[in-house]
Protein backbone atom coordinates (compact mmCIF):
# COMPACT_ATOMS: atom_id res chain seq x y z
CA UNK A 1 0.00 0.00 0.00
CA UNK A 2 0.92 3.48 -0.19
CA UNK A 3 0.64 6.47 1.56
CA UNK A 4 1.57 10.00 0.58
CA UNK A 5 3.12 12.56 3.28
CA UNK A 6 2.69 16.66 1.55
CA UNK A 7 4.78 18.50 4.41
CA UNK A 8 3.74 22.04 4.21
CA UNK A 9 6.31 23.69 6.73
CA UNK A 10 9.16 26.16 5.60
CA UNK A 11 11.29 24.35 8.12
CA UNK A 12 11.53 21.00 6.33
CA UNK A 13 11.54 17.25 8.43
CA UNK A 14 13.44 19.20 11.12
CA UNK A 15 11.17 21.59 11.70
CA UNK A 16 8.32 20.50 14.99
CA UNK A 17 5.85 19.72 12.16
CA UNK A 18 8.35 17.53 10.04
CA UNK A 19 9.59 15.97 13.56
CA UNK A 20 5.47 15.12 14.37
CA UNK A 21 4.98 13.76 10.98
CA UNK A 22 8.07 11.73 11.23
CA UNK A 23 6.49 9.80 14.40
CA UNK A 24 3.20 9.25 12.34
CA UNK A 25 4.93 7.61 9.20
CA UNK A 26 8.25 5.78 11.04
CA UNK A 27 6.92 2.39 11.93
CA UNK A 28 4.45 2.48 8.73
CA UNK A 29 7.25 1.06 6.38
CA UNK A 30 7.94 -2.34 8.57
CA UNK A 31 4.17 -2.71 8.38
CA UNK A 32 4.14 -3.08 4.38
CA UNK A 33 3.42 0.36 3.57
CA UNK A 34 5.33 2.38 0.87
CA UNK A 35 6.18 6.34 1.95
CA UNK A 36 6.38 8.54 -0.06
CA UNK A 37 7.03 12.25 1.58
CA UNK A 38 6.76 15.70 -0.27
CA UNK A 39 8.32 18.47 1.65
CA UNK A 40 6.21 21.21 -0.92
CA UNK A 41 9.38 24.26 0.93
CA UNK A 42 11.76 22.64 -1.47
CA UNK A 43 9.09 22.48 -4.52
CA UNK A 44 8.21 24.98 -7.01
CA UNK A 45 4.42 25.62 -6.57
CA UNK A 46 3.02 28.32 -8.52
CA UNK A 47 -0.74 29.88 -7.28
CA UNK A 48 -3.61 29.16 -8.91
CA UNK A 49 -4.57 31.40 -11.61
CA UNK A 50 -8.39 30.64 -11.17
CA UNK A 51 -8.78 29.44 -15.11
CA UNK A 52 -10.79 26.82 -15.32
CA UNK A 53 -8.50 24.62 -17.44
CA UNK A 54 -8.25 21.55 -15.51
CA UNK A 55 -11.49 21.60 -15.13
CA UNK A 56 -11.97 21.69 -19.01
CA UNK A 57 -8.90 19.09 -19.44
CA UNK A 58 -7.99 17.81 -16.31
CA UNK A 59 -4.43 19.33 -17.00
CA UNK A 60 -2.74 22.09 -14.91
CA UNK A 61 -1.73 24.81 -17.33
CA UNK A 62 0.79 25.90 -14.94
CA UNK A 63 4.58 23.44 -15.56
CA UNK A 64 5.98 23.14 -12.13
CA UNK A 65 6.14 20.97 -9.44
CA UNK A 66 2.15 20.02 -8.71
CA UNK A 67 1.97 17.62 -10.78
CA UNK A 68 4.11 14.83 -9.31
CA UNK A 69 2.67 15.58 -6.01
CA UNK A 70 -0.98 15.27 -7.54
CA UNK A 71 -0.41 12.14 -9.40
CA UNK A 72 1.42 10.29 -6.40
CA UNK A 73 -1.64 11.77 -4.01
CA UNK A 74 -4.23 10.17 -6.79
CA UNK A 75 -2.09 6.98 -6.76
CA UNK A 76 -2.24 6.52 -2.77
CA UNK A 77 -4.07 4.65 -0.99
CA UNK A 78 -3.58 7.20 2.07
CA UNK A 79 -2.85 10.98 2.35
CA UNK A 80 -1.47 12.87 5.29
CA UNK A 81 -1.22 16.70 5.15
CA UNK A 82 0.83 18.22 7.86
CA UNK A 83 1.15 21.94 8.05
CA UNK A 84 2.19 24.57 11.16
CA UNK A 85 -0.29 26.82 12.25
CA UNK A 86 0.32 30.55 10.88
CA UNK A 87 -2.63 32.91 11.71
CA UNK A 88 -5.10 30.20 12.14
CA UNK A 89 -4.73 28.62 8.99
CA UNK A 90 -2.28 26.28 7.09
CA UNK A 91 1.12 27.86 6.08
CA UNK A 92 1.51 29.91 2.93
CA UNK A 93 3.71 26.56 1.04
CA UNK A 94 0.44 24.62 1.70
CA UNK A 95 -2.15 26.70 0.90
CA UNK A 96 -0.58 26.79 -2.43
CA UNK A 97 -0.71 23.49 -2.93
CA UNK A 98 -4.53 22.90 -1.96
CA UNK A 99 -5.29 25.73 -3.67
CA UNK A 100 -4.75 23.73 -7.10
CA UNK A 101 -6.34 21.09 -5.92
CA UNK A 102 -10.13 22.07 -7.07
CA UNK A 103 -9.90 19.91 -10.03
CA UNK A 104 -9.73 16.51 -7.68
CA UNK A 105 -12.20 17.84 -5.13
CA UNK A 106 -14.84 18.28 -8.23
CA UNK A 107 -14.04 15.10 -9.22
CA UNK A 108 -14.04 13.59 -5.42
CA UNK A 109 -10.97 11.99 -7.08
CA UNK A 110 -9.84 9.86 -3.28
CA UNK A 111 -12.86 8.34 -2.93
CA UNK A 112 -12.16 5.48 -0.92
CA UNK A 113 -8.92 6.62 0.02
CA UNK A 114 -8.18 7.32 3.50
CA UNK A 115 -6.40 10.61 5.42
CA UNK A 116 -5.32 12.61 8.20
CA UNK A 117 -3.68 15.97 10.04
CA UNK A 118 -0.63 16.61 11.47
CA UNK A 119 -0.21 20.39 12.75
CA UNK A 120 1.98 22.20 15.06
CA UNK A 121 1.04 25.70 16.67
CA UNK A 122 3.22 28.18 18.33
CA UNK A 123 0.23 28.90 21.08
CA UNK A 124 -3.62 27.62 20.39
CA UNK A 125 -5.47 27.19 17.73
CA UNK A 126 -3.86 23.79 16.11
CA UNK A 127 -7.24 22.41 16.31
CA UNK A 128 -8.63 24.70 14.38
CA UNK A 129 -5.91 24.16 11.59
CA UNK A 130 -5.86 20.54 11.70
CA UNK A 131 -9.92 20.24 11.37
CA UNK A 132 -9.64 22.55 8.64
CA UNK A 133 -6.90 20.17 6.60
CA UNK A 134 -9.31 16.98 7.39
CA UNK A 135 -11.83 18.81 6.10
CA UNK A 136 -10.05 19.45 2.78
CA UNK A 137 -9.43 15.72 2.75
CA UNK A 138 -13.12 14.61 3.17
CA UNK A 139 -13.84 17.08 0.04
CA UNK A 140 -11.37 15.34 -1.84
CA UNK A 141 -13.34 11.91 -1.16
CA UNK A 142 -11.78 10.37 1.60
CA UNK A 143 -12.53 9.12 5.26
CA UNK A 144 -10.43 10.76 7.68
CA UNK A 145 -9.28 9.30 10.90
CA UNK A 146 -8.55 11.92 12.84
CA UNK A 147 -5.20 14.11 13.61
CA UNK A 148 -2.82 14.99 15.66
CA UNK A 149 -1.91 18.49 17.20
CA UNK A 150 1.16 20.11 19.21
CA UNK A 151 2.12 22.85 20.42
CA UNK A 152 5.99 23.57 19.94
CA UNK A 153 6.91 24.04 23.25
CA UNK A 154 5.60 20.63 24.18
CA UNK A 155 7.93 19.31 21.80
CA UNK A 156 10.80 20.68 23.46
CA UNK A 157 9.89 18.81 27.04
CA UNK A 158 10.90 15.20 27.13
CA UNK A 159 7.45 13.80 29.52
CA UNK A 160 5.11 16.16 26.83
CA UNK A 161 7.11 15.14 23.82
CA UNK A 162 6.84 11.63 24.99
CA UNK A 163 3.40 11.61 24.73
CA UNK A 164 2.45 13.58 21.67
CA UNK A 165 5.16 11.17 19.97
CA UNK A 166 3.17 8.14 20.70
CA UNK A 167 -0.23 9.88 19.34
CA UNK A 168 1.71 10.40 16.80
CA UNK A 169 2.49 6.72 16.08
CA UNK A 170 -0.74 5.54 17.11
CA UNK A 171 -2.19 8.01 14.31
CA UNK A 172 -0.54 6.32 11.66
CA UNK A 173 -1.53 2.89 12.94
CA UNK A 174 -5.38 3.70 12.59
CA UNK A 175 -4.41 5.37 9.14
CA UNK A 176 -2.76 1.77 8.29
CA UNK A 177 -5.27 0.19 10.20
CA UNK A 178 -8.35 1.77 7.74
CA UNK A 179 -6.46 1.38 4.36
CA UNK A 180 -6.27 -2.47 5.51
CA UNK A 181 -10.07 -2.95 6.66
CA UNK A 182 -11.64 0.10 4.39
CA UNK A 183 -14.14 0.99 7.61
CA UNK A 184 -17.28 3.75 6.62
CA UNK A 185 -16.78 6.45 9.57
CA UNK A 186 -20.63 7.05 10.28
CA UNK A 187 -19.94 10.80 11.64
CA UNK A 188 -19.02 11.55 8.40
CA UNK A 189 -21.26 10.25 6.39
CA UNK A 190 -23.79 13.34 6.03
CA UNK A 191 -20.94 15.47 5.58
CA UNK A 192 -19.73 13.54 2.59
CA UNK A 193 -22.95 13.01 1.48
CA UNK A 194 -24.04 16.87 1.34
CA UNK A 195 -20.60 17.53 -0.35
CA UNK A 196 -20.79 14.63 -2.83
CA UNK A 197 -24.73 15.75 -4.24
CA UNK A 198 -22.87 19.33 -4.35
CA UNK A 199 -19.90 18.83 -6.28
CA UNK A 200 -22.62 16.21 -8.64
CA UNK A 201 -24.77 19.60 -9.43
CA UNK A 202 -21.80 21.79 -10.11
CA UNK A 203 -20.18 19.16 -12.28
CA UNK A 204 -23.93 18.82 -14.26
CA UNK A 205 -24.81 21.99 -14.27
CA UNK A 206 -21.37 22.97 -16.23
CA UNK A 207 -21.02 20.28 -18.31
CA UNK A 208 -20.23 22.43 -21.01
CA UNK A 209 -17.94 24.37 -19.62
CA UNK A 210 -15.73 21.84 -18.03
CA UNK A 211 -16.39 18.77 -20.23
CA UNK A 212 -13.08 16.53 -18.26
CA UNK A 213 -15.17 16.48 -15.40
CA UNK A 214 -18.36 15.77 -15.87
CA UNK A 215 -16.89 13.08 -18.09
CA UNK A 216 -15.05 11.92 -15.19
CA UNK A 217 -17.94 11.63 -13.26
CA UNK A 218 -19.88 9.65 -16.00
CA UNK A 219 -16.73 6.96 -16.63
CA UNK A 220 -17.82 6.15 -12.80
CA UNK A 221 -21.41 5.44 -13.00
CA UNK A 222 -22.43 8.05 -11.07
CA UNK A 223 -24.53 10.44 -13.29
Amino acid sequence: MKIVAILGTPHGSRGATGQLLGKVIEPLPAAGAQIELFEVHKMHLEPCRGCSACHKTGHCIIHDDFGPIREAMLAAQGVILASPNYIFNVSAQLKTFLDRCSCPIHCQALEGRYGAAVVTSGGTGGEEVAHYLNRVLRALGCWTVGSVVAETWMLQQPPSAASLFAQAGQLGQRLLTAIRNHPVFPEQTEERRVFYQRMQTLVTSCRDEWPYEYAYWQSRGRL
